[in-house]
């Protein structure tokens, strides 16, 4: 712990300002201008990589369950990202905090190139994909190629914004770069400071080669990127590309729970975290539990009692069943939604020590098998339900280890998991849609892990959500990108409408490049 003070004290402004994990509003606005003095790259590594952790899971939490209808906060109505009420200061909030960690991820890079530390250079290129991959889903065409220059000859503070695909472009030729430092097996100096692999770079290969498995995913219905023969290209090359092959490989940070390796839920009460707000939705719910015709429950996904609790008062729910509000719910309508409901569980996902995980093993197998089934790769469907059926169970088996610190202890076994494959809600031979089946699934799999369950969604259109009728500020549309806030379009005037004009619009209802509306042309 003392030398993880050191090394934060020595890292002066920048790493004042990440080391920030209790609110995410206040950051730098001008990231470009972030000034982090002389100091060794390895000083900036653990504060990234922990308060990183930190960040993605308040954005699982705030953002991303909210607008996928994995919860919503109806505990009133100072908070209505499940009614899509988004305003500029939300934009600014958002756009900061990715440009703040890809500005400081992109020094640590070039002080790791000063200083000939070769890991830090690789981890440093995954970690940029990782962090700016996500600020061009959220918003579309953003800047890369000249971002964060200002601190360097010739640099700029009004970069260009380029499109998307030469964004992610940009973000494969730097994987691929990361993979081949990765690959002359550099030696991490400081394996204690590496609280997600323990310095290993075989590891960091395989979440490198793993993220770019998920962004070649991502734009796979774009054509001209070419992603299937990449993905097989990658498969085809285990040795050159390894990539994850089980819930060992998680890129998952592990926080100690002792000050400052904490949670960024450490403190919050079950009220403030979950109870008194944020409740499961219907949406959740019947993706998880399967009711008869009098509406008794006959079978839960396992790995829901692990991830909610039910409301325990007999009083607004006499049957002790799991019941879920609905998202998007009018403000009127609200209090009967909410009668009963279940909430997050505050013991599994709100410890000090709960984990962090940015990308895990069974996303690793959801784009496999979708892979399969659209021929990517060979073996149609058998391979596709293979690969399908390993990515379920891995989501449940991770899950599980976590059970036992749910106040009622939750023990899941092999039969749990078989039951659930062969349930009405897993099953793949039950499933005429395949893609759908699959896309559900990974849906519930990507639970905590970041906002990439809102981006699936966008890109697929699965699950099939029910749009409540309290969600009028975006004209009953789940936001398609967040828009660019009104400090960005002042201080970048020129570069930032020229990105609006080739994008369509700066709403959010303006699709991005790779979404599935955005293809489609509706």
């Amino acid at each position: 712990m003392n030398k993880l003070k050191i090394t934060i004290a020595t890292a002066l402004l920048a790493i004042i300002s990440i080391a920030c994990t209790g609110d995410f509003n206040e950051i730098n606005t001008n990231p470009n201008t972030t000034n982090v003095g002389e100091i060794q790259a390895s000083g900036m590594f653990e504060p990234l990589l922990y308060n990183g952790a930190n960040f993605w899971q308040n954005y699982t939490w705030y953002w991303n369950n909210e607008l996928i209808q994995f919860t919503a906060f109806t505990g009133g109505t100072t908070r209505q990202e499940h009614r899509y009420f988004i305003s500029d200061s939300n934009w600014q909030s958002v756009w900061n905090a990715y440009n703040r960690y890809g500005n400081n991820v992109s020094h640590m890079y070039d002080l790791s190139i000063e200083q000939e530390n070769r890991s830090l250079e690789a981890i440093a290129l995954t970690l940029k994909v990782l962090y700016m991959s996500n600020l061009t889903d959220m918003f579309g065409d953003i800047p890369y190629s000249e971002a964060f220059s200002a601190r360097k000859e010739n640099g700029t503070t009004k970069p260009v914004f380029d499109t998307q695909k030469e964004v992610y472009e940009q973000l494969f030729a730097d994987l691929l770069e990361a993979n081949s430092i990765y690959a002359t097996t550099p030696v991490f100096l400081k394996p204690s400071l590496d609280g997600m692999y323990g310095g290993s770079m075989e590891q960091w290969q395989k979440f490198n080669n793993s993220l770019y498995l998920r962004l070649l995913m991502r734009v796979s219905g774009r054509s001209e990127m070419n992603a299937g023969t990449k993905i097989s290209e990658i498969l085809n090359n285990p040795s050159t590309y390894p990539i994850f092959t089980s819930n060992q490989d998680n890129a998952t940070v592990v926080f100690s729970g002792n000050d400052p390796y904490r949670s960024q839920f450490a403190d919050e009460n079950e009220g403030a975290f979950t109870s008194s707000g944020r409740k499961l939705t219907e949406q959740l719910i019947k993706m998880t539990v399967v009711t008869d015709a009098s509406d008794q429950e006959t079978f839960v996904d396992p790995r829901l009692p692990i991830i909610g609790k039910k409301n325990s008062n007999v009083s607004v729910n006499p049957n002790n069943i799991w019941k879920g509000t609905i998202a998007g719910v009018t403000e009127q309508d609200q209090g009967d939604a909410d009668r009963g409901t279940s909430w997050l569980n505050t013991e599994v996902l709100a410890r000090a020590d709960a984990p962090g995980t940015f990308m895990d093993y069974a996303e690793v197998e959801f784009i496999l098998a979708e892979s399969a089934l659209k021929g990517f790769i060979p073996g149609g469907e058998t391979v596709a339900k293979e690969h399908y059926e390993n990515a379920v169970r891995a989501s449940v088996e991770k899950w599980a280890v976590l059970g036992q610190f749910s106040q009622t202890p939750v023990v899941v076994s092999e039969d749990d998991v078989t039951a659930l494959l062969a349930s009405e809600l897993a099953s793949w031979d039950a499933f005429t849609n395949k893609y759908e089946l699959i896309g559900n699934q990974k849906y519930l799999a990507l639970f905590w892990v970041g906002m990439e369950a809102y981006h699936e969604y966008r890109r697929t259109e699965y699950p099939e959500l029910t749009i409540g009728d309290g969600t009028v500020f975006n004209d009953y549309t789940l936001p398609t990108r967040f828009g660019y806030p009104t400090t960005t379009l002042a201080t970048n005037a020129v570069n930032s409408e020229a990105a609006i004009s080739n994008m369509g619009g700066n709403t959010m209802k303006t699709p991005v490049w790779w979404s599935k509306q955005a293809i489609d042309g509706n």
